[in-house]
């Protein structure tokens, strides 16, 4: 496009933006051909504060199952149960989805042939302490037994086990999940034996992570299950099928859909309420496009330079960024307000007499989102990333475009003259009035402080709706599932000395008695060599013992078949498809701090397990460590929120600095009203109950970037240029309020407290910077030309 030029305007600066600008449109029509996002909650959690290890293990454990549904349909009896599983798959493969069931009995079948040549190296903990104990003439009689029951003719089969111990080992481990094979499907009773259930399992088909927005297997799944229902119903069911859904597909897309939604509301609402507001004070279609076009250009800046440092962008982060637009048009507005007051200053003069001020705040502003990048939370420094970016776009948009683009004379409104000149009659405070108004608020302040309460805990991230939460609660409980964020790790010098750290600490583990707890782990498949190498002999030694007893009474030389020579190997186990079970638990070489796994717990269902747990865990020899990744973020997030009330403080500190050096001793006007509308948010939040975190202490961070710009502006414009300034700072206050008012709306408790914090804080800023400001010996009305 062509800029015009206008009187004093450096039109090389507007069209150098423009080559910037043009580079940021390049990259958003790349950039949106296949979106780089992020829904994982996890990478939003700082990564530097854990051991390397507990967060490959999350992440690999997480990999395993990012792709998978589960279903589980549950009846009053198992016919019933048949009949909804069979019109649930049916449905869901009609509906094209992208959901492909999957069958484990071929992998098991693959599984049975390869560990048959180890079956004289796998015992489970009961057989090897029944051979070591072994009452031979016992063992004969039931091996006899077994030989007579096979009736086969061929003892070929029966002398490579001869006490059956390869069926046991094979039944303990099935016993790692509570599904059974039944009529061609999986099977798992209920515990309190009302119902039978149906599992189906399913993996999605293409991408994992979409962000359209659309409800596509939520959806497809909705259908199935009124499917279900009504072939149930036609049999004559007594009672409804109950449908439990979980996987992290399901979450990926729910999170996704509400993204979508929230980032629509927040983004769009705060958008219609700038045009509004803009065009209810000018009159005028140009401030709506210009400001719109600042906005645009700052939320495209923003994004490209996020995914440009991190290589991606969160889909929270984008929720957030949209209430930039309620930040960011305050540069705008404040021009345009100035032209009303000023409407024959020829437009670069102008700026260059706003360039100070509007340089000040636009300092503040990014200053405290930029505090946000001090905490080593990845999530919060993209977003304080995406908004300081954001706002020096939306900057360098109105200081490089506007004079160039702003032509003709702005109407103006009766109500903005109105508001403007309303400022002649809002009280200034000094003296005893200041000292009695500050003490009230001390008072009000302390006793909202007094009823704060702290909630650190890390579900204030989750905003998954709580009904497929509670479905996935369900499907672990009734699967017997573990956990995957509550686990052992278990580190060695070498991959024997893992497997046998792994070994000593389920001896130690059921010594403990803990409670109904099992453990999985990689040594269940894997026995250490040096166990396999113990239980070949007592197999041998005891196998070989009823043989000759057996040989002896038929008159025959039975000798056992010969096995695989060597030891069963991890290198060999994971190249194979016997591993699929367990695969994920074993994390291999981490560089100089040599090998490791995971050890996962079965049966874990109570804060007092898990705490017994953590104390067992510290009990343990050195290699191995608990993990509770929930326990240890809430944590983490309690530290944080004590340091960044330390931070807070330095930043007040460092702002009012800032300022000092602009106003001099007259700073503490522009300063002290967020002091005080920080201190009021706190009691406010304190009076509602609200659980306070430590994204509440980010959002008064945030508060203190954006509240002093109110004070700066009043305190850049003195005498008969301070009515217009008042009225640029209700504006910017109430597009700014609406937009974090927006976010208190999102699902998300983070992002909650971030919009509610600011709403609140804003308010009160906005109540009481123009109490502080300095008295003027001039009228606070201004020279607004007269509508026609």
């Amino acid at each position: 496009m062509k800029l015009p030029a206008r009187p004093g305007t450096p039109q090389w600066l507007a069209l150098a933006w423009l080559l910037v600008v043009t580079a940021i449109g390049w990259h958003q029509w790349q950039f949106w051909q296949a979106p780089r996002l992020d829904t994982d909650v996890f990478a939003l959690l700082p990564q530097d504060e854990q051991a390397s290890v507990a967060q490959r293990a999350i992440r690999q454990l997480g990999e395993q199952g990012e792709r998978r549904v589960v279903i589980m349909l549950g009846a009053a009896d198992w016919r019933a149960a048949q009949t909804a599983a069979a019109a649930f798959d049916q449905s869901l493969a009609a509906s094209r989805a992208g959901l492909r069931r999957t069958a484990d009995g071929a992998v098991a079948a693959q599984a049975l042939e390869f560990y048959r040549p180890w079956r004289d190296a796998l015992l489970t903990d009961a057989q090897r302490q029944a051979l070591r104990n072994a009452d031979v003439p016992a063992l004969t009689a039931r091996a006899l037994e077994r030989l007579h029951g096979l009736n086969t003719g061929q003892p070929t089969a029966w002398l490579a086990d001869p006490l059956g111990l390869w069926p046991a080992w094979w039944s303990q481990h099935a016993g790692l999940t509570a599904a059974r094979p039944r009529d061609g499907l999986l099977w798992v009773p209920d515990p309190d034996g009302q119902r039978d259930w149906a599992v189906l399992l399913y993996e999605t088909q293409g991408p994992a992570f979409r962000f359209d927005g659309a409800r596509r297997w939520a959806d497809a799944l909705d259908e199935a299950g009124r499917m279900a229902q009504t072939r149930v119903d036609a049999d004559g069911a007594a009672a409804p099928i109950t449908v439990l859904r979980a996987g992290v597909p399901l979450h990926a897309e729910a999170g996704a859909v509400q993204g979508q939604r929230e980032m629509n509301t927040i983004g769009w609402g705060s958008l219609v309420a700038v045009i509004a507001l803009v065009w209810w004070t000018f009159r005028a279609l140009r401030p709506v496009a210009l400001i719109a076009m600042s906005l645009l250009v700052g939320c495209a800046a923003a994004l490209s330079v996020t995914v440009w440092v991190f290589g991606q962008v969160h889909l929270l982060t984008l929720v957030f960024g949209a209430s930039l637009i309620g930040v960011a048009e305050d540069f705008g507005i404040h021009y345009f307000t100035s032209r009303l007051a000023s409407p024959d200053t020829p437009r670069w003069p102008l700026m260059k007499h706003l360039l100070p001020g509007l340089l000040l705040a636009l300092l503040t502003s990014v200053l405290g989102y930029l505090v946000l990048a001090v905490v080593p939370f990845p999530g919060l420094r993209q977003m304080a990333v995406f908004s300081s970016v954001g706002l020096i776009a939306a900057f360098l948009t109105a200081v490089c475009w506007f004079p160039a683009l702003d032509g003709g004379s702005l109407p103006g409104s009766r109500m903005g003259r109105a508001v403007a000149a309303s400022l002649a009659r809002w009280p200034v405070l000094e003296g005893r009035r200041l000292w009695a108004l500050l003490a009230l608020l001390g008072i009000l302040c302390a006793w909202g402080a007094s009823r704060l309460r702290v909630n650190d805990d890390l579900r204030q991230l989750q905003s998954s709706p709580p009904g497929l939460i509670q479905a996935q609660i369900d499907v672990g409980r009734l699967l017997q599932m573990p956990s995957p964020t509550q686990f052992f790790v278990v580190q060695g010098a070498t991959p024997e000395a893992v497997l046998q750290r792994e070994e000593a600490l389920r001896a130690r583990l059921q010594a403990a008695k803990l409670g109904p707890l099992t453990l999985s782990a990689v040594s269940d498949w894997v026995p250490s060599r040096a166990r396999q190498a113990e239980n070949r002999q007592m197999t041998a030694h005891v196998e070989q013992q009823v043989l000759d007893q057996i040989g002896h009474a038929l008159g025959e030389d039975l000798r056992r078949p010969a096995f695989h020579p060597g030891p069963l190997e991890l290198p060999t186990w994971l190249a194979s498809p016997a591993c699929a079970a367990a695969c994920s638990q074993w994390l291999g070489p981490l560089g100089d701090n040599g090998y490791a796994s995971v050890v996962l717990i079965r049966g874990l269902a109570t804060r007092a397990q898990a705490e017994a747990l953590r104390v067992f865990g510290l009990t343990q020899a050195e290699g191995v460590h608990w993990v509770d990744r929930a326990s240890d973020m809430s944590e983490l997030l309690g530290r944080f929120r004590g340091t960044m009330a330390w931070i807070l403080v330095a930043g007040h500190l460092l702002v009012w600095a800032a300022m000092a050096l602009r106003f001099g001793r007259t700073a503490w006007r522009a300063w002290l009203p967020t002091v005080l509308a920080s201190l009021g948010c706190l009691a406010v939040l304190g009076a509602l109950g609200e659980p306070f975190q430590l994204f509440h202490l980010l959002a008064l961070m945030l508060l203190l970037g954006m509240g002093v710009d109110y004070g700066i502006f009043l305190l850049e414009h003195q005498g008969k240029g301070q009515g217009h300034a008042w009225l640029a700072v209700l504006l910017g206050a109430l597009s700014t309020g609406l937009s974090f008012g927006l976010l208190a709306l999102s699902a998300t408790p983070a992002l909650h407290a971030f919009g509610l914090t600011l709403l609140l804080g804003l308010a009160l800023v906005c109540l009481l910077a123009p109490l502080f400001r300095q008295r003027q010996h001039l009228s606070g009305s201004l020279p607004f030309p007269q509508q026609t």
